[in-house]
């Protein structure tokens, strides 16, 4: 079978280059063309890739080209990647499926289904709405079956996939208690910024800090596909990469700790990349680092009906590129772990 040709656009930044790291260990797809932004941000510039990230010497020197569709078209990509900012992907996503090219989209230009979000939010007025209802979240946990046949994949953001996988099994069994909104504090490394050049974001300037209080724009998207109103509140760490996120739910009266056990089993058993940890172990940042893994873990007050709930990702892999790369395996019927790792499917978390 032939290797499926494979363009990034965004090659210049943090998840950019996450995707060609992965794709260069891939068995049936191969990197043919790297594109800077359209609207290019700090840290996303034109140059070869491995004088950009020199770690990648010897991995790959392909040019980073300015983005032109009739450019990348050239290639024949069988899939295009939107590392970019989320205007840029909103304008390139319509004029590269127009061209017959799968997208899957890592910015939050097409995640949320309501055009009316994206002014309050984002900033911006939608200028592609008509996609937004065909467009697939691409959480394979959720919506494998639609991610096979997508054309345009939202790839989710990190702070929702790692809230959005722990809570998900509860509200669809259930168990969380109506009228109340669980809460999800979650920290998350400096690279989740971005690489432009940011006084704030330097190692010397960070202390430990909540940000977007009551006002994060992952907000809505967490709501939508977790299926539950939350209070969500993000802190910046002094890490590179990494989230760590703790969630307190209240659960409906007389819910056992087997019940919620077994909730987590049921949903995750045999997902080649959520892990359920042991009784009284919880995730640690370290633990996924540069892997697709999600880790979970979650402690029981059957007095209250009080669950903490606390999962961990690598956010430029599970929460970006490696998921992108997850839904793109799934879309051309590849085997989903390749290039990825993933645990033994059936046997222990």
């Amino acid at each position: 079978m032939s290797r499926r040709r494979m363009v990034i656009v965004g090659a210049g930044g943090y998840s950019g280059a996450e995707l060609v790291s992965i794709l260069s260990r891939h068995a049936h797809a191969e990197v043919v063309g790297l594109f800077a932004s359209a609207r290019r941000e700090k840290g996303d510039q034109a140059g070869k890739f491995d004088e950009l990230f020199p770690r990648y010497r010897g991995v790959c020197d392909l040019a980073v080209q300015p983005v032109e569709i009739d450019a990348v078209m050239a290639l024949k990509p069988d899939a295009v990647f939107l590392a970019t900012p989320h205007e840029a992907s909103v304008e390139l996503a319509p004029k590269l499926l127009e061209r017959g090219t799968v997208v899957l989209d890592l910015s939050a230009g097409y995640r949320l289904r309501d055009a009316a979000l994206y002014p309050k939010h984002y900033g911006f007025e939608h200028s592609s709405s008509s996609l937004l209802s065909s467009a697939v979240y691409g959480l394979p946990e959720l919506h494998r079956s639609q991610i096979d046949k997508a054309n345009l994949i939202a790839v989710p953001g990190c702070y929702p996939t790692s809230a959005i996988l722990a809570l998900s099994p509860l509200v669809r069994a259930g168990l969380v208690k109506p009228g109340t909104r669980p809460i999800i504090d979650s920290a998350s490394g400096v690279s989740g910024a971005g690489r432009g050049a940011n006084v704030k974001n330097l190692f010397c300037e960070i202390s430990m800090q909540p940000y977007g209080v009551l006002s994060h724009r992952h907000q809505p998207e967490i709501d939508a596909y977790a299926g539950v109103k939350t209070l969500f509140t993000p802190h910046l760490i002094a890490l590179d990469r990494g989230i760590l996120s703790t969630m307190h739910v209240d659960l409906v009266p007389g819910t056992t700790l087997e019940k919620i056990n077994a909730t987590f089993a049921a949903a995750y058993a045999n997902e080649p990349f959520v892990r359920l940890l042991p009784s009284k172990s919880f995730p640690a940042i370290a633990d996924v680092r540069q892997t697709n893994f999600c880790d979970i873990g979650w402690a029981y007050d059957a007095e209250h009906a009080h669950l903490i709930v606390v999962s961990s990702i690598d956010n430029l892999v599970k929460g970006a590129a490696g998921q992108a790369i997850q839904c793109m395996n799934i879309r051309f019927g590849v085997p989903e772990t390749e290039a990825l790792g993933g645990k033994r499917v059936g046997g222990g978390a």
